[in-house]
This record gives structure tokens, sequence and C-alpha cells, in this order.
């Protein structure tokens, strides 16, 4: 695999919603960055109120403050790939625009967040619309789930791939499309891109512990691609990272619903 040199750490920033149950959004993120060994930063654009049985309020950062932390950190620091979750509306969504515009980063990947585990929804309609116009021509990579697939795309995913190819009419460079939402024994994801398709698939985890999973995942795929590795070698990666968080889930003691992956599990095996 092709890697950058070592003569330092990457940078990746994380522009999302915190969770102060740890186990998803800025939370996840920033745990992920750290077990893939990269320096993690984070831009807050949302607070919520939620722990693994659901969320029970979500605030917006005003989004001129969103725009004050992003200057903060591109005016002083190296950013060697973003990854964007949740944005609550259309303004946040813009000022993520223009700064992406202004600063010019490498290796963008958009995790279109509109939907948690619990399926609550967490982004207004217009925020949706705005993202499809602003954000989706920038990113690098596009990280739907199936639910947020079918709202981007305003119909049934049926076929997987070809659903992931219709998604890349909406002026992106590529589509990742996680299947983790359909049942069977193994979780099939699919990469869309000018050079067609390449379908990935790893054996399906038995655990109800999946929050964040999303998160986590998109965010591995960031690390990957801050360290050197090809968009192919960063899915491929990234799926491989989060098979093994959510095969060591159960090992961790979160609440009382939809716990977190263990974003963590090989720094306690090599401990």
């Amino acid at each position: 695999m092709s890697m950058v040199s070592n003569a330092y750490i990457p940078n990746v920033l994380s522009i999302a919603g915190s969770d102060p149950s740890g186990g998803a959004g800025i939370q996840a993120d920033l745990k992920t960055f750290a077990a893939l060994d990269v320096y993690g930063m984070a831009v807050i654009t949302a607070l919520t109120a939620q722990n693994t049985q659901g969320v029970s309020g979500a605030v917006d950062v005003p989004a001129a403050f969103v725009t004050d932390q992003l200057n903060a950190v591109f005016e002083d620091i190296r950013v060697d790939a973003l990854k964007i979750g949740m944005l609550g509306n259309a303004d946040i969504v813009h000022a993520v625009a223009d700064a992406i515009e202004k600063y010019q980063p490498n290796n963008i990947v958009l995790d279109p967040v509109m939907v948690s585990t619990s399926n609550d929804t967490l982004i207004s309609s217009d925020a949706i619309e705005a993202m499809k116009t602003r954000l989706f021509p920038l990113a690098n990579v596009v990280t739907p789930n199936i639910p947020e697939a079918e709202k981007l795309a305003r119909k049934v995913v049926i076929d997987m791939e070809r659903a992931a190819q219709d998604l890349l009419n909406l002026n992106v460079e590529a589509v990742f499309l996680k299947g983790g939402h359909l049942k069977g024994s193994v979780a099939q994801d699919v990469l869309a891109y000018d050079g067609g398709t390449k379908t990935y698939e790893m054996p399906r985890v038995d655990t109800k512990n999946t929050h964040g999973t999303g998160c986590t995942l998109s965010s591995a795929i960031a690390a990957y691609l801050a360290r050197g590795f090809t968009l192919e070698e960063s899915v491929e990666s990234a799926k491989i990272y989060i098979t093994a968080a959510l095969n060591h889930a159960d090992e961790l003691d979160v609440g009382r619903g939809y716990g977190p992956v263990h974003h963590g599990y090989s720094k306690r095996m090599h401990s």
C-alpha cells in the first residue's frame, strides 16, 4: 500500500456534532483517529443530548462560530484530511463549504448524517439540499447509509451498485454506500467512482452495539487517506477496522440501548 513518509504524523479534522455518551459524532471520530495513529482535531457543529437509547435534544452551534472554529484550525495547522459529519442546518453547510473553498484541503470525506442509529432525524430538509448543492461537488467521497441514500436520491434502494452509481449523478467524485441496514450474514458495501464500482464484503457481526458505526467508518477512511492510502485502500482498511471494532463491542459495558463499537480494541490488545 502507498503511504506517506513517516516524517510526520498526519493531522485529520472532524467537523461534526458532539455525543456526550461518547459513542458517535466528534467523540467517535477522535477515538478513531487516535486508534489509527493520526492527530485528531474537531470543529463542533452541534451539541446533542443523547445516549445509547436515543437522542432527546440537539442545539446547533451558530454558523458564524463554526466559521471561527474553522479559521482557527486552518490558519494555524496543516490539515491532511477532513471528515464532515452532522451539519444541522443550511447556514452551517454554507459555512463549511465556504471554508473548504477558501482553504482547499485535500482528502474530504463527507458523511451525510441524517438519521441516528436509534432512528432520530438529525438534519433539516434545507440542509440536505444545501449539502447536495455546495458540499457534494467539493467532497472526494460521500459515505451514506441506505436510509440516507434514499433521502438523497428520493427513491428506494433495491440494487446497491445501481444506487451508488445513481448518487454519482449528484456531482460527487465517489460514493461509498454502506449496507449495514441490510439483513443477511454478509455486510456489503459498494464504492462507486469514475472507474466503475467495487463491492466490499465482510462477515456481519452479531451485536446490537452499533452506536456510531457510520461516524467511525467515515473517520477511518479519512485517517487512511491522510496516511497516503488510495481511496480503494482506505475504504478496504476502514472496513477491516470497523468490523474488528464491532467484533470487540460486547467487551464494553456502556448503556442499556445500542452501545458503541470498541474504537480502541487494538490498543488494549497491545498493552
